[in-house]
């Protein structure tokens, strides 16, 4: 992603809504990642009252309850500059600072129309007039549709300085749709503008750039929190754009991760938590398939960026009575270093023997067969307990 020459490169919310207090520093395409009403909408909400100058003025709703007296929000601007807005609902707002283009596609108009309004900004009316616009009674998908449609003529048009607020680009898209979508913003970005929203979709969370992410939390006591991640190191992002795909992208939003070596893991797993009465899908756990168990370091390491727990089951490789080579044994000790006490488990000799596999050639398919219909007495002790601890860390 090209240097940030335009939009906001920090904020602070105080005061709205779940978001007592709230600060964040978005890059030039930035994606809210949470769960359910933790408060993405919010603090996407709390961006568009800004740049709008409090327009529409805020209701006293909108004030943190029991919390702040008034609502403060404030940006500094990719070149230096500031600007705030301080407002006691139903209170006139008070701000400073220059006027930012800025368009807001809630969800809840994806159904209708898209861009909220009113639209102050004469360069953002414009583009809201020329490429927003959607027919009355539009469906649903169509609106979505037209959304992708408009963007891509936007890009076409080198359209630049706006900073575009969208609620989860994902409603009414295929996912081939939505793989578009998510390059179009990008290039939409790199383009000279800002592009910040939220998601629920794997497609929409890219893995090997985690400063472009911020994952959401919300707790009674202090309502709406922001932790952005680390950034992975150059060689580390390299590997993570060439290693991870959408699917991948699914741990930022599992409650706990099963790192396991392959393919064959990845089958096997979902029929063994059946088994043990647990639906994978309801612990919103996710196995994932690391492509081997050197590349275990770098998920754990992601997994941690993100702080998201993780169990990593992995190959001993080595035979009965017989120690590891020297090299698989500085991975061993690296994986169970990295991951952590009691969030490793290893499978001696290999997941193959303890599986009943050996001498198969088409490993994940008789895997397939062979653990589609195990029962519960039947799965390895040390699957259960691969399958015990993730689920512990999932629930903890």
């Amino acid at each position: 992603m090209a240097e940030q020459r335009f939009g906001m490169s920090e904020v602070r919310i105080r005061g709205f809504r779940s978001a007592h207090s709230v600060s964040f520093a978005p890059g030039v395409v930035f994606a809210l990642v949470g769960g359910p009403s933790v408060g993405k909408s919010n603090v996407l909400a709390a961006l568009w009252t800004l740049l709008q100058r409090g327009t529409p003025t805020p209701v006293a709703g909108d004030l943190s309850a029991g919390v702040a007296d008034r609502i403060e929000l404030s940006a500094t601007l990719a070149d230096g500059d500031r600007i705030s807005l301080e407002l006691t609902p139903p209170g006139a707002a008070a701000g400073s600072g220059r006027e930012v283009p800025v368009l807001f596609l809630p969800a809840s108009l994806r159904s209708t129309s898209l861009v909220a309004t009113p639209t102050l900004a004469p360069a953002a009316q414009r583009v809201a007039r020329e490429y927003l616009s959607v027919e009355e009674g539009s469906t649903a998908g169509a609106c979505a549709t037209w959304l992708v449609t408009a963007l891509d003529r936007m890009c076409v048009a080198g359209e630049r300085g706006l900073v575009l607020l969208i609620e989860e680009p994902e409603l009414f898209l295929r996912p081939q749709t939505q793989r578009y979508l998510y390059r179009l913003l990008r290039r939409f970005a790199e383009q000279g503008n800002q592009v910040l929203y939220s998601t629920h979709e794997p497609v929409f969370l890219n893995v090997g750039r985690l400063d472009e992410l911020a994952l959401v939390e919300h707790s009674p006591q202090t309502g709406t929190s922001i932790f952005q991640p680390e950034p992975l190191s150059a060689d580390e992002s390299f590997r993570a754009l060439s290693e991870i795909d959408a699917e991948r992208g699914e741990l930022f939003l599992a409650s706990a991760v099963l790192l396991v070596e392959g393919r064959t893991e990845k089958l096997t797993f979902p029929f063994v938590f059946g088994a043990l009465g647990y639906d994978l899908d309801r612990e919103a756990v996710t196995v994932l398939d690391c492509g081997g168990k050197p590349n275990m370091r770098l998920f754990i390491r992601i997994c941690h960026a993100a702080g998201v727990p993780c169990v990593a089951v992995h190959d001993r490789d080595a035979p009965p009575g017989r120690r590891p080579s020297q090299a698989q044994r500085a991975i061993n000790e690296e994986i169970a270093k990295l991951a952590g006490p009691g969030r490793t488990v290893v499978l001696a000799p290999d997941f193959e023997a303890i599986a009943g596999l050996r001498g198969h050639r088409h490993k994940p398919a008789h895997a397939w067969q062979h653990f589609s219909h195990v029962r519960r007495d039947a799965v390895p002790p040390a699957l259960t307990d691969a399958v015990e601890k993730v689920l512990a860390l999932a629930r903890g």
